[in-house]
């Protein structure tokens, strides 16, 4: 079963993975859109999303952006991606127990 906005919301970093599937679905090339295209296999498991990867090698698309925001973009990367990781596990876990 597909997960709601809501259920999304309440998973670790679903407000952010929620902008990216909009930014996805409207074309955005975004930092969001870039964590949703590096997990599109666990979005499209969900049912979220489907058919293939709008594009290839969005890890390094992801650091270019945060290359030009400027700050610490190998920092930044490395937690977003971390808070990717939380929450594929926990969208994984919804998704079996549904």
């Amino acid at each position: 079963m597909t997960p709601s906005p809501a259920e999304i919301m309440r998973l670790p970093g679903g407000e952010r993975m929620l902008q990216g599937l909009q930014d996805w679905r409207e074309g955005r090339t975004t930092i969001n859109s870039c964590l949703v295209v590096i997990a599109f296999g666990k979005f499209r498991a969900a049912g979220l999303v489907s058919g293939e990867a709008p594009f290839a090698e969005a890890e390094l698309v992801l650091y270019d952006l945060l290359k030009k925001e400027g700050h610490n973009a190998y920092g930044r990367y490395n937690s977003l991606i971390r808070e990717l990781v939380s929450f594929g596990r926990a969208l994984t876990r919804k998704t079996q127990a549904a």
